[in-house]
């Protein structure tokens, strides 16, 4: 779908874990277009500074007391100016961003059990496609339709306290996983090392960091599990202008530079130069 521009009103901006919040957005029309693994360019609302937008995914859309959708939720890690100033936002503020942007998540028509992988803030695409997965809700003006008989998130963290939205998935009906570089929460351990030893699911979709992706998308090759991710790679304009997100990606005669805002983000595993 077409995207579009808004300037959002805050309706909550909420800490789920150190240094990260969920900002609630009231942005209808956008909402109304969004479907899971597609994202949004924020920019604050200031005059020039920071000039560029960044990119957010799509956590959830937002319902009215009637069902109607009326806006989005955006979970961020504070790690530069933008997401500080997020960190700043009270409701009623105004944010803008344009969106949806993305292919969004491959369609998935039947499944056993899905599991979705994550590592630091990588989660956060998840909740959406999970709500899909399991048919609890639809998007972009779909009806809900039960698509996966289970979906188990694996999640790894620095510690416990970064934790963030946990309980979100298990009310939506996913089973949690949860590893942590310092046994604070979960096993003790890289995530890459829970999924290696349980080696769940019939299809994986992993996001987070590029070497954990790099670690998933070689032990997924080697099992022969259909396996997509979820690149997080730094942008500008989200729209395919600028070329600054592009990645490698195999073609029949080798490979070729991808732009992940538009081509992307979520692309097959195997096709990844990493």
């Amino acid at each position: 779908m077409t995207a579009v521009q808004e300037s959002a009103r805050v309706l909550a901006n909420d800490r789920l874990g150190r240094d990260t919040y969920r900002i609630r957005l009231e942005c209808p029309e956008l909402a109304s277009r969004i479907r899971p693994g597609q994202f949004v360019m924020v920019r604050a609302d200031r005059p020039n500074d920071p000039l560029l937008g960044r990119p957010f995914a799509l956590y959830d859309t937002v319902l009215d007391g009637q069902g109607a959708v009326v806006g989005i939720d955006i979970v961020y890690l504070v790690v530069g100016k933008t997401t500080g100033l997020l960190a700043q936002s009270a409701a009623g503020d105004r944010i803008g961003l344009w969106g949806p942007l993305g292919n969004g998540f491959r369609p998935i028509e039947s499944a056993g059990h899905i599991a979705l992988i994550a590592g630091g803030i990588g989660q956060t695409p998840f909740l959406a496609y999970a709500r899909e997965l399991l048919g609890t809700r639809g998007f972009a003006g779909s009806d809900p339709k039960k698509r996966a008989e289970r979906v188990t998130v694996y999640y790894g963290v620095r510690s416990a306290e970064y934790a963030a939205g946990v309980s979100d998935f298990e009310a939506a009906g996913c089973t949690v996983r949860l590893t942590s570089n310092d046994g604070t929460i979960g096993v003790k351990g890289f995530v890459t090392d829970l999924v290696a030893s349980e080696l769940p699911a019939d299809r994986w979709i992993a996001c987070g960091p590029e070497p954990m992706l790099h670690a998933v998308s070689d032990l997924a090759n080697r099992l022969g599990i259909p396996c997509d991710v979820s690149l997080e790679t730094p942008m500008a304009c989200g729209l395919g202008i600028c070329f600054s997100c592009v990645t490698k990606i195999r073609t029949p005669d080798g490979w070729d530079y991808k732009r992940v805002c538009v081509d992307g983000p979520v692309f097959d595993a195997c096709n990844v130069v990493w």
